[in-house]
């Protein structure tokens, strides 16, 4: 991501002198380290690599500072308890930087991981991914939730309660896509049912979030909303990086059925139709992302068959 651009209106302005003051400032270990702007594909915080092995994580949106310092603390506990199930590396929390005169909110510090970023198409042909990215899945599914339901946060609860968003991506999507089908996939999707279990989620599988290295997925990025949500939520990774065929491996290796795998599409498609629009100008790599997911998804039989 261009940090020179401004993704979010209520944006707060970091840039890389204020970031190394920062860190220095207050993680007086790091004095010596060179600190450097990581360009990605993220949205919602600004990121920047300390040495060779942690990095900095400034949050993007401005909110309430107690606000925000909840929600770093609860972010490193859920990263702390992805790491433990996590079949792959995953950042580690260090510590929480504290709100100064220039940047006005607490930031965190966390360990870096090595590998390169996954795209969409990158390895979409390959069967050795398409089977970590199952792996990955299962594994998460398989950590306790401790007697914990979905926050209401996000996705990963109830469908129709994404219908005005949704309403408003149909509306900005107006002359950018094909939106009265899109519009008919959508009253499907809304309706098909939960099953009323809930297991543990990373919440946000995008290419942007994984790392590889050759074939094999090395590395899961933000895993601060690890929690508890539809089954079908963290099924996206199939419709975001594979192609039809491999999609069918992770699906039969992971034990998807067909009813969470429907669910799985229409949690993809919420997000791809977000995406197209609201990033087009600001962040192309997501905005392009939204429109390969989509293309995948009126394209696949058992995504369009929903629609007949």
């Amino acid at each position: 991501m261009d940090r020179g651009r401004r993704l979010h209106g209520n944006q707060v302005k970091i840039d890389i002198e204020l970031a190394s003051a920062l860190v220095r400032e207050q993680f007086p270990r790091f004095a010596d380290e060179e600190i450097l702007p990581l360009n990605s594909a993220g949205t919602n915080n600004a990121v920047f690599r300390i040495g060779a092995g942690h990095a900095a994580r400034f949050p993007l949106k401005l909110m309430d500072p107690a606000t925000c310092e909840r929600r770093l603390r609860a972010e490193s506990a859920a990263m702390i308890e992805l790491g433990e199930c996590c079949p792959v590396a995953t950042p580690q929390p260090v510590g929480i930087g504290r709100a100064s005169a220039d940047y006005p909110m607490p930031w965190l510090l966390q360990s870096w991981i090595e590998g390169a970023v996954a795209t969409p198409d990158g390895l979409g042909g390959s069967a050795v991914f398409a089977l970590d990215l199952a792996r990955l899945v299962t594994s998460l599914r398989a950590a306790d939730v401790k007697g914990r339901r979905f926050d209401g946060r996000g996705r990963g609860g109830d469908l129709p309660d994404h219908d005005d968003w949704m309403e408003e991506c149909f509306q900005k999507s107006e002359g950018l896509l094909d939106v009265n089908r899109l519009r008919g996939l959508w009253s499907i999707f809304r309706d098909l049912p939960s099953s009323g279990v809930e297991v543990m989620s990373h919440k946000d599988l995008i290419p942007a979030n994984l790392l590889v290295k050759g074939e094999r997925l090395t590395g899961v990025l933000d895993g601060g909303d690890f929690g508890p949500a539809d089954p079908a939520l963290d099924c996206v990774v199939g419709w975001h990086l594979l192609d039809r065929e491999r999609r069918k491996i992770f699906r039969n290796a992971a034990g998807i059925g067909e009813r969470e795998w429907a669910r799985g599409a229409a949690w993809a498609f919420q997000q791809a139709m977000g995406l197209v629009w609201y990033y087009r100008e600001t962040n192309p790599a997501m905005s392009a992302l939204g429109r390969s997911t989509l293309q995948r998804l009126l394209e696949d039989a058992d995504a369009t068959r929903f629609a007949i």
